[in-house]
């Protein structure tokens, strides 16, 4: 696997897959091909489908230096489902072509490119063998995450857990429209202000889904997030982390050490499974985040390694088949409410695991990645972001 660096990345908005990913690879393309005086771009997948939503174009547009066209190809099947080409043009000749998969949080894969083999660093990739490890080494989770980065890796934790904090800080204080056609009111001031009579535990509640809507409407806006693990599933680690400042009182250095964990979580998704939408639906993007805070909220209440495993395991077990459908292609409809539900779900996840005999659990976390990654195969096209089923194709409001 690789560093935890590469799963929390700090973008903008609204995509990790469709705006980070092809940004990464426009840069990349521009280096490779500087005498190029005209690019043609062709989007295929969901690319084509939801990039308009995505505003992938409009990154690819805004990065490229040549002069360039970009085409949406809706019939052709891509290997990848976000696959973008970019054929580079001399004085009316063609010489060189970068095919780039996008392949979840901002990652990219270069077409006939093997990956670097020198950036992974984790020596074990199942969560099993991990636990093993520090059972025999008598070390915790966080400690061996602590023992496999860089010595620099807890101040990028610290500056991530700042950008987490500020995103929800500028959510909660901006009101009017998202931007684009649905014109969707932002929500996350009304419900952190909204006055209701409650006990101090719904008032912290609220105040949760407040948070993951005022994250998940700044990536819906463009603003800056950390991937955790995508854009599209940004809000629910923050949420869940300042609810556990507020709530628990967790110090900020183990919040750290649960960034740590959470991260490793969300490593081992990526490495055995997927964190892309557009491969494995929407299960892939907010289930691994759920799973990734579930893990982070265990590893701060002290939970053993037993029952962080189960938190996580839980969590991702019940978004199994969970579909990824934007209306329109954007960022907003079912997505920032599914990061608010998300982020009770991984807190209810570890409330469950804290109440149950771990050692009698049938089924592993990382079973449950295994067939989180199967389940995402066998969805159909129409249900791994491509605006072409669920609530995409069903919604008929006006626009």
């Amino acid at each position: 696997m690789q560093s935890i660096k590469e799963l929390f990345k700090i973008g903008n908005g609204p995509s990790s897959s469709h705006t980070m990913g092809p940004k990464n690879a426009t840069l990349i393309f521009n280096e490779r091909y500087k005498q190029a005086d005209y690019v043609k771009v062709i989007l295929y997948g969901s690319f084509a489908l939801t990039g308009k939503g995505h505003l992938t174009d409009q990154i690819i547009d805004k990065t490229l230096i040549a002069k360039h066209d970009i085409e949406f190809d809706y019939l052709d099947v891509p290997p990848h489902p976000n696959t973008v080409d970019y054929i580079a043009y001399k004085e009316n000749k063609e010489i060189g072509k970068l095919r780039v998969f996008s392949i979840g949080g901002g990652c990219i894969r270069i077409d006939g490119e093997e990956v670097d083999s020198k950036k992974d660093i984790y020596p074990l990739n199942t969560l099993f063998d991990i636990k093993e490890y520090c059972v025999k080494n008598r070390i915790s989770l966080s400690d061996y995450v602590y023992s496999i980065e860089d010595d620099n890796f807890r101040d990028y934790l610290e500056h991530i857990l700042d950008v987490m904090l500020s995103g929800i800080e500028r959510g909660l204080n901006v009101e009017g429209t998202l931007p684009g056609l649905l014109k969707i009111n932002r929500k996350a001031k009304m419900l952190y202000d909204k006055h209701v009579d409650e006990t101090n535990d719904e008032r912290d509640i609220r105040h949760l889904y407040a948070y993951a809507y005022a994250t998940s409407e700044e990536n819906a806006s463009g603003g800056e997030i950390v991937t955790a693990p995508t854009c599209g599933s940004c809000g629910v680690m923050p949420a869940v982390i300042r609810y556990s400042m507020e709530h628990d009182n967790i110090s900020r250095k183990t919040v750290i050490d649960g960034l740590a964990v959470a991260g490793l979580i969300g490593n081992l998704v990526k490495k055995n499974a997927s964190i892309s939408g557009a491969e494995a639906g929407c299960q892939a993007e907010v289930g691994t985040a759920c799973a990734m805070a579930s893990a982070y909220y265990a590893c701060v209440k002290g939970a053993n390694i037993d029952h962080i495993d189960q938190s996580a395991e839980i969590a991702l077990e019940h978004h199994l088949g969970l579909t990824c459908d934007p209306i329109m292609g954007y960022v907003q409809i079912p997505c920032v409410e599914r990061n608010a539900v998300a982020a009770i779900r991984a807190i209810n996840a570890y409330n469950l695991a804290s109440l149950l005999n771990s050692s009698d659990s049938k089924i592993s976390f990382d079973l449950v990645v295994k067939t989180m990654l199967e389940t995402g195969h066998d969805l159909t096209s129409n249900y791994r972001e491509t605006s072409l089923g669920g609530l995409a194709k069903n919604y008929k409001g006006e626009f």
